[in-house]
């Protein structure tokens, strides 16, 4: 059994300046990025660099039309490394394009058994949430099918994942609540999947102290106390990618995914959605062994018996970002039958994950009592 998969060197620098200078950027180097963080923190360095702005491609979470005419632009360069500084629909594209000389995206899912490494890939993260630039995974939104389905292959780790909390400043509030809340579950995914070990454990429960602490201190002091935390999450959100990059994340992403897909729901709210009424079934079916150990870990943070400890943990979250039931988000009643159904054919992987096995009467149960 793999006890930690770690493939990406992790670096740490202050400012973008820094970065640039170590990482001696320039024409061999395409940055696929958003305008608004390339000219605040790049546009006055003068780098010789190749630059694609995802947003000309389109907006929200990436597509297979997105990624598909992105792939084409950047073969039209001579690039040989990879330079993706961004939130999880940046870092998505960019493992792709690290793999893809052009190639369509249809064609890395058909045989993902035959990606190769084709470009050198940096990663620098610009929210606190995705924990994707030490993972091998990209969720893209194929339309063809209707829903989120990830690509993965070892080949898609980055080579370099840099921290760089200068590049959190300008991080909008909602956008920090909807992507830390997702690395919070990533963090407990991965810590209660059969595949975590003592070292992917290590780094999941520190995350989820690390960010609860800092809901609390937001919760009791308003929401401009995060901005002296955004070093402290942005380090949390990394350890939560090194816990699920090697444990897996399970049910409550797999649930989100129809969800994300369908609504266009931003994927941290969308797994809020889902989150503790996945937990609240998996201890219908079972209370001891692991979900216990969470349990008692999380009402020693949050002060409360571990009976209670999931409302306790949405109520603390609804201060960081209010939750909706399903129907509030547009999800008709007749879709949850839909739903299940997409899950069970096409979530497998994430599925196999769960704490305990939840069959297709359980998946519906869950979206039912969310709805």
């Amino acid at each position: 059994m793999k006890e930690i998969i770690l493939k990406s060197q992790i670096s740490y620098y202050d400012t973008c300046k820094e970065f640039a200078s170590e990482f001696h950027l320039g024409s061999g180097d395409l940055i696929l990025t958003n305008e608004y963080i390339y000219k605040p923190y790049f546009g006055t360095l003068g780098l010789n660099v190749h630059t694609i702005f995802q947003e000309e491609y389109g907006t929200g979470e990436p597509t297979d039309i997105m990624v598909d005419a992105i792939l084409d632009a950047a073969a039209k360069t001579d690039c040989r490394r990879i330079i993706a500084i961004g939130g999880g629909t940046v870092i998505d594209i960019a493992k792709v394009m690290a793999v893809s000389a052009g190639d369509p995206l249809d064609s890395l899912y058909a045989e993902p058994e035959k990606i190769q490494k084709k470009r050198e890939l940096v990663i620098l993260p610009t929210t606190c949430g995705t924990g994707s630039e030490v993972t091998n995974i990209s969720i893209i939104n194929r339309t063809r099918l209707g829903t989120k389905v990830g690509l993965v292959s070892p080949h898609m780790y980055a080579d370099e994942a840099v921290l760089v909390p200068e590049l959190l400043n300008g991080l909008p509030f909602a956008v920090f609540a909807t992507s830390s809340i997702d690395a919070l579950v990533h963090a407990v995914e991965s810590s209660l999947s059969p595949k975590a070990t003592p070292f992917t454990k290590l780094f999941g429960y520190k995350a989820i102290e690390m960010i609860i602490r800092g809901y609390q201190k937001i919760a009791a002091e308003g929401i401009d106390a995060r901005l002296p935390l955004m070093k402290d999450f942005l380090i949390a959100s990394n350890y939560a990618g090194i816990a699920f990059g090697t444990a897996g994340c399970a049910a409550v992403h797999a649930t989100s995914y129809p969800l994300g897909g369908t609504y266009h729901v931003a994927h941290g709210e969308s797994n809020y959605a889902m989150f503790t009424g996945v937990l609240k079934n998996y201890m219908e079916i079972r209370q001891d062994g692991e979900i216990a150990v969470m349990n008692q870990f999380l009402g020693s943070l949050l002060g409360c018996d571990n009976e209670v400890v999931y409302d306790k943990l949405d109520e603390l979250l609804g201060t960081i970002l209010p939750k909706k039931a399903l129907r509030q988000y547009g999800v008709k009643q007749e879709e949850l039958a839909v739903f299940t159904k997409s899950v069970m054919e096409r979530q497998g992987r994430l599925m196999a994950n769960n704490f305990v096995p939840l069959d297709a009467d359980r998946v519906l149960k869950i979206y039912q009592e969310l709805y």
